[in-house]
């Protein structure tokens, strides 16, 4: 009983030596840590197996497409239209009734006008906003 009791310390000291050494290494060699120069600003995921990524490279602004055979550069953006981008998702959003009621007498949503760099893009807000109208304007039951 006693050996091994002994055996299972011993076992366990060998385990934990093995991995400070490979901690060591991982450390020596940078593996698991950045140096600051590449920075992944958004990801959204397309369907299983592709990502549309915004990637900060320095002070250039990339938008990459990836998959699980390729990675493409999609386009590339204005650093300034990204950090105002950036901005504008970390305030809070206030989405109020339109002046102009629709006849059904329901509010509609207002659509922030979108101008520059992301104008008709994928990122472009008014775009996902008027898409996401049609859609509720088609599911909606009238008598």
């Amino acid at each position: 009983m006693t050996w091994m009791i002994i055996r299972l310390i011993l076992s366990l000291a060998f385990i934990a030596v093995v991995l400070l050494f490979a901690a060591r290494v991982a450390k020596k060699r940078g593996l698991g840590q950045g140096n600051g120069l590449i920075e992944v600003v958004a990801r959204q995921r397309m369907g299983r197996t592709s990502t549309v990524n915004v990637v900060r490279v320095g002070d250039v602004v990339l938008v990459v497409g990836a998959t699980e055979e390729q990675v493409t550069l999609l386009a590339e953006i204005d650093a300034e239209t990204v950090e105002e981008a950036l901005r504008e998702r970390q305030a809070p959003v206030r989405l109020g009734a339109t002046e102009h009621a629709p006849a059904g007498g329901s509010a509609t949503l207002a659509a922030r006008t979108t101008s520059g760099a992301l104008a008709g893009s994928v990122f472009d807000r008014n775009g996902w906003g008027s898409l996401v109208h049609q859609l509720r304007e088609r599911t909606v039951r009238r008598p």
